[in-house]
């Protein structure tokens, strides 16, 4: 149809943002299907078979910096690929594992080198590459791809694993990913940035004879990180999101044994991690939603929170696939608020301008330490006491704590009570 404008590129960007998410964090958090198989079969300390999931999340978050460095210098498409191959050949080579060294290699370093490649930092940064004015909305739909792989990937993951073993199921996983991740990256994630294109981002044109220019008109100064990094108040965000993510990486790594030792369908249990995803996925749009629309989004953040110790509390109870399932509902849903609401409270405090490097260390803070301490510690509690009660306890006790803590979160001097705008 004449006249018709064409879709801008940068919502491809987001579509293959979003399935390359779906691809990497489905199969990333389906890690806890296998913990149980190979428990059995090898006879491993629960701490040593966590061991390598704390060393993909370290692996992870270290390479991530790496891989905004580069995002800065290449075009996305060849990190987000390399990063799929590196991933898929830690998913293959965990296929073979005999001994908890060949895990710690291939699931621990190569599997978390390769989704810091094609993970959130990656997609993360080549979005907002083609967006400004919306570019809350655009990492949102992508970022759901989080939860869709959560919810599509653990139960695949457990069907595999109960009917063909844990070996096949990471085959699969690793096949899966490389097809579909490659395809899509090499399609969809080619072009740099809009300006090479005659573009601005958002789709806004720009005229022949008008230079490319930065959304506010002049060259923006280069962000620094001492500001952020010298107040408390990013420090106790960094606080509340480490103990956060420990309780989600505690709980997508060891609940599936946790639930199948209390007598419950591996299937049913997988299938449970995948409802965590469903609810994640609604809960990044409600808390986005919400944060917009309250006078400070610390108290989304509490929320959040405050609804991830419920569902905790009903996970130590879990006896039956319907407390299990109650659980899923409250943890994920709260669970949902993490991504949207910690990058909005760092720009109403800090602005805009360092969101991305301030963003970028939270996140590696929380899941490099937090995010490596969860697996281990859930770990170490069965292997001493033969149960988990305890994790969950101590889980709920930190998600109350810290849904109390972020409300002393200060606003902004001269800001009192308000958002930035």
């Amino acid at each position: 149809m004449a006249g018709t404008r064409p879709v801008f590129w940068g919502w491809y960007v987001v579509f293959s943002s979003f399935v390359i998410l779906t691809l990497i964090y489905g199969a990333r958090y389906s890690f806890g299907i296998f913990v149980k198989p190979m428990f059995v079969e090898y006879d491993w300390p629960m701490t040593v078979i966590s061991l390598a999931a704390s060393i993909n999340l370290i692996t992870y978050a270290s390479a991530g910096i790496l891989a905004g460095w580069l995002l800065d210098r290449l075009a996305p498409r060849w990190i987000t690929t390399v990063g799929i191959l590196l991933t898929t050949a830690g998913f293959v080579a965990a296929s073979y594992v005999s001994t908890p060294l060949g895990l710690y290699l291939s699931y621990g370093v190569l599997v978390g080198v390769g989704s810091a490649g094609c993970g959130a930092v990656a997609c993360t940064a080549s979005i907002g590459k083609w967006f400004v004015k919306k570019r809350g909305i655009a990492v949102g739909i992508a970022a759901m791809g989080i939860g869709v792989g959560t919810m599509i990937m653990a139960p695949l993951t457990g069907y595999i694993v109960k009917n063909f073993g844990w070996r096949t199921g990471f085959l699969c996983i690793g096949g899966l990913v490389c097809v579909v991740g490659i395809i899509t990256s090499q399609i969809f994630m080619g072009k740099d940035n809009p300006q090479h294109y005659g573009l601005q981002p958002d789709g806004e044109t720009v005229s022949s004879d008008q230079p490319i220019q930065s959304p506010s008109g002049e060259a923006l100064p280069k962000p620094s990180i001492k500001p952020v990094v010298t107040d408390h108040r990013f420090w106790l965000l960094v606080l509340c999101n480490l103990f956060a993510v420990m309780t989600v990486m505690m709980t997508f790594v060891h609940q599936v044994a946790y639930a199948t030792n209390r007598g419950i369908d591996k299937i049913e249990a997988a299938a449970a991690i995948g409802l965590i995803g469903i609810m994640g996925s609604c809960g990044k749009f409600f808390f986005g939603w919400l944060s917009d629309r309250i006078n400070d989004a610390k108290y989304s953040a509490a929320l959040g929170f405050f609804l991830m110790a419920i569902g905790m509390f009903l996970l130590w109870r879990a006896d039956n696939v319907v407390i299990l399932y109650a659980f899923a509902l409250f943890y994920g849903f709260g669970y949902g608020s993490l991504a949207p609401v910690a990058p909005y409270l760092i720009s109403d405090r800090f602005g805009g301008k360092v969101l991305g490097v301030a963003y970028g260390l939270l996140t590696f803070f929380a899941a490099g330490i937090g995010g490596a301490l969860g697996p281990l510690i859930g770990g170490f509690i069965f292997d001493k006491t033969g149960s988990y009660q305890l994790g969950w306890i101590m889980n709920t006790v930190f998600l109350l704590m810290i849904s109390l803590l972020i409300l002393a979160l200060k606003p902004s001097p001269g800001r009192p009570g308000t958002q930035a705008t």
